[in-house]
């Protein structure tokens, strides 16, 4: 990623009237310049009668949008036939909005081919596993591998940055769109020759492919290369390392597909930034989006909330991991919603307060642009019932006044724009490879999910009040105390390496059952488990014991009596300074270790590495996290009486630390003893007499009184930013 802060968007001066056409303007003509944090949604004129776009700038205005995102699903209409290109419209709404001040994040319109596209050439479009076709009629008809796909999307590239280039009112490009949400997985005949050569690229011999496949097993072994295909519907389990190596493959042909188009744009436009929208979201792990960040400008994510108890931990936990993703550089919500979307079973509308706490939580972990899909609430197609900021009612509803209100809180918080996520003292290790591996056929159980697992570690500190950082693999973890890496199930040697000095270096590590199994091949690291973290924990595991539906074990820790489901195993101590922390109290593996710590040291350094062996899931992880928090000397910078009531996400530009203290409750929140200057919320009474009712403060009132958190409410306080202490 090249720029540090990627929001100081450079507006080039004068105007623009492409060849043939017209600027049309109405109300203000000088050029914008947002000098705070970006505010605005994906915005689909091509849908509205030309009538309708002056009554969208105008209430554009009027909520303080500064950005929209244009022509994401345009294809079609800028090139209605192979030989014909319409780009007036295009034209005439570019000069509309920088007439109003308003910015555009343009898309390159590749995200869906035309009909002409599928018609003449059906070859492009994607193969299930089975061999099935996906036809057109939705969206992201095309094979990421498609050669012939390629060329037509390459060539609308080159037309749109030949066009737009030098537009006053463009300040970033926009790759396809939310590439692989539909489209990762193409198993035709055009990803099987990817797939060859990408493997000819990864192993350079048959032998050396061969042995990372461990093909002696089952009459596999490969005489050639052409007999090599991706792993589509087999008699039975297909190989293993066969099917992670076509995730990483396939999450790999995106991210070509991606550096093609951005090669483009950065030769024709040098001066505009280029990003995508990732997912950073529930189960959407096709794309290892942490390999991807380097091809960006800057980090840009959609996000939507999850119903269910932890829709909070996750939409915090998503914005976190992208910020991690981001290197804890300022980033772009380019999607979320501002109600109820359309596409889940049940889709429920935002409660009064979700809107603004949503999008603040975003801004709390790194985001610097607050987006949503989409401007106007579209009337026809698959996303009519989908909010938008201008809903069907119009702008005589509590969402477009909520929307409006959003507008002013985030110009009060301009000075938090270009501000970095200030460093935790914990974190959770989120590793690709190990979630497509450790949910593979063939295991233990199939009833293991990585990313929940992750989660509920997430939601114990969250209910703790510790701030923890979410992080890819690949992060330096040196500055940590704490790092939890849950069913980290792939450990290469490199990283088994890592992890011993983080431990050696005065680190505590936690980790879980079925981590350090096996290798970047997948395969099994022998000796018994967990293999690669063995000699590190202190601990030997012979045979895995999960268990069945509805079966679960008790474990005993700190005098609590705790759950576990899912998985035990028999843990045997094979190091004198393991500490027991928790023992099987019932089930096959009573009276042994549940829970252990070793105490590693070196020079004047003392680390410690600890082992989970069960699912004690997001309530009965708390005791467990707690104490190991405690035995690291790791404390919550909250007050104790809102712990879990409200978590706190800090931001830093090094002079100044932002702290954010959202209410996870429908109820007010009291926050004491939080000084600094009030951005956005407001204080009770003065410092004295915490917990009285008094005269509410406004915004920017100094002082160290009592914070009051409205329901579901967010309070921004500026602080002289505090050093991170010294492990």
């Amino acid at each position: 990623m090249s720029t540090p802060t990627p929001f100081r968007w450079l507006r080039r001066p004068g105007p623009h009237t492409p060849p043939g056409t017209t600027a049309v303007a109405v109300g203000a003509t000088d050029a914008y310049a947002p000098s705070g944090l970006s505010y605005g949604a994906d915005y689909n004129p091509d849908q509205w009668p030309r009538e309708v776009w002056d009554e969208d700038v105008r209430l554009m205005r009027e909520a303080g949008v500064t950005v929209v995102s244009l022509a994401i699903f345009s294809w079609a209409r800028i090139q209605p036939t192979e030989h014909t290109w319409d780009f007036a419209w295009l034209d005439e709404i570019m000069d509309l909005l920088h007439a109003n001040g308003i910015t555009v994040d343009l898309a390159t319109a590749t995200a869906s081919p035309p009909p002409w596209l599928t018609t003449k050439h059906p070859e492009i479009l994607p193969q299930t596993r089975t061999g099935e076709t996906l036809w057109p009629g939705a969206r992201q008809q095309w094979r990421p591998t498609s050669p012939i796909f390629r060329s037509h999307a390459l060539h609308l590239v080159e037309r749109m940055a030949e066009r737009y280039g030098d537009h006053p009112a463009l300040v970033a490009w926009h790759v396809s769109n939310e590439l692989g949400c539909h489209n990762v997985d193409d198993f035709s005949d055009d990803a099987a020759a990817a797939f060859r050569a990408w493997l000819r690229e990864r192993y350079t011999t048959l032998d050396a492919l061969n042995d990372a496949w461990g093909t002696a097993f089952w009459s596999q072994r490969y005489s050639a290369w052409e007999q090599i295909l991706p792993p589509r519907l087999a008699a039975s389990h297909p190989n293993p390392t066969q099917q992670l190596d076509f995730k990483r493959f396939s999450s790999d042909a995106l991210r070509q597909y991606l550096r093609a188009e951005a090669a483009i744009l950065r030769r024709m436009t040098p001066d505009v930034p280029v990003t995508t929208n990732f997912m950073v979201m529930g189960e959407t792990k096709g794309m290892d989006y942490a390999a991807w960040a380097d091809e960006l400008d800057f980090v840009s994510n959609d996000h939507y909330v999850l119903p269910g108890p932890q829709a909070l931990d996750e939409l915090s936990f998503s914005a976190n991991l992208t910020g991690g993703i981001a290197r804890h550089k300022p980033w772009f919500l380019m999607e979320h919603s501002t109600s109820a979307v359309n596409w889940q079973p049940v889709n429920v509308a935002k409660k009064p307060g979700e809107l603004a706490r949503d999008s603040l939580t975003h801004v709390a972990h790194g985001a610097d642009a607050v987006c949503y899909f989409q401007w106007r609430q579209s009337a026809a197609g698959a996303e009519k019932y989908h909010s938008g900021m201008l809903p069907h009612a119009g702008e005589r509803s509590r969402l477009f006044r909520d929307v409006v209100a959003l507008g002013g809180t985030l110009r009060d918080l301009a000075p938090v724009a270009g501000s970095e996520q200030k460093p935790a003292r914990a974190a959770i290790v989120f590793d690709w490879d190990s979630w497509w591996t450790s949910e593979l056929d063939s295991h233990p159980t199939d009833r293991l999910r990585y990313r929940q697992e992750a989660l509920d570690w997430y939601s114990a500190f969250l209910a703790l009040g510790v701030r923890a950082d979410v992080v890819p693999t690949a992060t330096d973890l040196a500055g940590y105390d704490v790092v939890v890496a849950p069913v980290l199930h792939v450990v290469p040697t490199d990283l088994r390496d890592r992890l011993t000095a983080f431990v050696e270096g005065g680190g505590h590590l936690v980790t879980t059952y079925f981590s350090g199994v096996v290798d970047q091949d997948d395969h099994a690291w022998l000796g018994g488990y967990p293999g690669a973290l063995r000699d590190l924990l202190g601990i030997r595991v012979e045979e895995f014991a999960p268990l069945l539906d509805g079966e679960s074990a008790t474990v005993e820790l700190a005098g609590e009596q705790l759950e576990g489901t899912l998985w035990t195993e028999p843990v045997d101590v094979v190091d004198p300074d393991v500490e027991v922390l928790g023992w099987y109290k019932t089930g096959e593996q009573a009276g042994r270790a549940a829970v252990t710590r070793r105490t590693v040291r070196s020079g004047d350094s003392a680390g410690s590495a600890a082992y989970v062996s069960t699912r004690f899931g997001r309530l009965g992880l708390v005791p467990v996290l707690a104490r190991l928090l405690d035995d690291a000397g790791v404390r919550s910078e909250l007050p104790a009486a809102v712990r879990g009531d409200v978590e706190l996400a800090v931001r830093t530009d090094g002079t100044d630390d932002f702290w954010f203290l959202v209410n996870r409750t429908a109820r007010p929140v009291e926050v004491p003893d939080v000084a600094g200057d009030v951005l956005a919320g407001r204080r009770l009474a003065p410092s004295g007499t915490a917990g009285t009712p008094g005269t509410p403060g406004t915004p920017g009132t100094p002082g160290d009184g009592v914070l009051l958190l409205e329901p579901r409410g967010v309070a921004v306080v500026r602080r002289p930013a505090e050093p991170t202490p010294p492990r």
